[in-house]
């Protein structure tokens, strides 16, 4: 399935580098059936914020009942991502991955039965809220540290942004299918209760979907040996410790927490914005976060179209700065046109900088010790509306403008400061050795084995095939 061999004869008859598809770790077997797993949740997932959300206000009229309901969602990070990553770098990730969706899969259909049927309660959200959180902090740096073990190193940047374009595109068509499914079950005569009850069934059904693809891979991701006698709890102090001692892992780590923290205060701050800047109503809302999503989709593209480049540490760097320079502008932007231009420009290079971050990560972790990073990477994100309170303050006292200029000065700052404490990051090419072989070779065809005329290569615990 790749579109163009790996070298390309050139004029003179020498043959050249070829460009990479942008779809290049698409031709990985593996690589595919977790991609469909990954379309399937994240979809499941962004409608049933929907339905969710709308069900919720239908039946308590209460911002605040939202916000109760997003915590019990969020919560369960700070407590069991931790240990989550533990188990990605105990257990073979495979089985890891499919409990969870099963689990999931399972909760959310008997939501789907009490929903359909009346008898859901505000409290019964809450209680999915929780379970459904613990189970996505438990499984998620599973799920995550899997991806460069099957595609290896060269194509990992291209497998890290088509991910991210899978959830930006779910972010962009999940909320408008469910809300088209909701109107169009109303239009049905059923009540409002059974035709969420059937969008709620038909997000069981995508969890389905995702357990039958996540059931197809060859690859089992089998631990690394452990010391005999290793604790769970001496896992995680070793996953701290690793950090504490690789300053460029610490660096990436906080690179992507603070500046995106700043960054991301236009996506919080929208509706304000909408309202307050360019007086806009629901519909300008809407289409404010069509181009804002449409725009980090564009970002991960572009990134998927890079692929493996060299500089990703300098690349990183000016994107930020980039962004920085955008938000301001899109601070500017009084006419709904000019906000859909400048927030869609400003969402691609965020999107460049999120999924460029994380993929240098993952090229540069030791592969015994990624899912444990992974999990510290998924508590230090969940922190980030926390983070974004002083800025919502300051757009209730001083003005929502100004406050976005504050933000896009902290995330310029920010990135300065970073990049004097850690310049080991800024001077990163590729983000490993192009002498060392991947984990896993990157896989041709639909074999998922390692590269024509290259030897099989081992994983971190058991040969490629395992």
């Amino acid at each position: 399935m790749r579109a163009q061999s790996d070298a390309e004869e050139t004029t003179d008859g020498a043959l050249a580098p070829a460009r990479p598809s942008m779809f290049e770790a698409l031709s990985i077997r593996d690589f595919r059936y977790l991609w469909v797993a990954n379309l399937a949740a994240t979809f499941g997932m962004q409608m049933q914020m929907v339905a969710r959300g709308w069900l919720i206000y239908d039946m308590t009229s209460s911002p605040l009942a939202l916000t109760w309901v997003m915590l019990s969602f969020m919560m369960p990070s700070f407590v069991f991502s931790l240990l989550g990553g533990v188990l990605a770098d105990r257990v073979k990730k495979k089985q890891v991955m499919i409990l969870a969706q099963m689990l999931n899969a399972a909760a959310t259909l008997f939501l789907a039965i009490i929903v359909y049927t009346g008898h859901v309660t505000f409290w019964h959200f809450i209680y999915f809220g929780l379970f459904n959180g613990t189970v996505m902090a438990m499984s998620m740096p599973a799920r995550t540290s899997l991806i460069p073990e099957i595609v290896g190193q060269k194509t990992l940047v291209n497998a890290m942004a088509l991910q991210s374009a899978t959830f930006n595109l779910s972010r962009i068509l999940g909320p408008a299918l469910a809300g088209m499914l909701i109107a169009a079950f109303a239009t049905l005569g059923t009540s409002h209760m059974q035709g969420t009850g059937v969008v709620f069934f038909i997000i069981a059904g995508l969890y389905v979907c995702a357990v039958i693809a996540t059931w197809q891979l060859n690859y089992h991701g089998n631990p690394a040996e452990r010391a005999e006698g290793a604790t769970m709890i001496g896992d995680v102090a070793e996953g701290f410790r690793y950090m504490k001692e690789e300053k460029v892992i610490l660096g990436l780590l906080i690179l992507g927490f603070i500046p995106m923290t700043f960054g991301f205060t236009i996506s919080f701050l929208l509706p304000a914005f909408n309202q307050d800047v360019i007086g806009g109503g629901p519909q300008d809302l809407g289409l404010l976060m069509t181009a804002m999503g449409a725009g980090a989709l564009v970002g991960s593209l572009i990134l998927a179209r890079i692929g493996d480049v060299g500089k990703k540490g300098l690349i990183l760097f000016v994107t930020a700065y980039i962004w920085a320079v955008l938000m301001v502008g899109f601070a500017f932007s009084d006419r709904l046109w000019l906000a859909m231009l400048l927030g869609g420009a400003t969402s691609i290079f965020s999107g460049l900088y999120g999924a460029l971050n994380m993929s240098i990560v993952q090229l540069t972790v030791k592969p015994e010790i990624r899912g444990r990073v992974m999990s510290i990477n998924m508590m230090a994100m969940g922190m980030m509306p926390i983070g974004v309170i002083p800025i919502s303050a300051a757009a209730e006292f001083i003005g929502i403008q100004e406050a976005l200029l504050i933000s896009a000065a902290l995330l310029a700052i920010s990135i300065f400061v970073l990049g004097m404490l850690f310049p080991d990051v800024r001077r990163i090419d590729k983000g490993y050795d192009e002498d060392d072989p991947p984990a896993m070779g990157p896989g041709g065809g639909s074999g998922g084995g390692p590269p024509m005329g290259a030897p099989p290569m081992a994983g971190p615990g058991g040969p490629a095939r395992d």
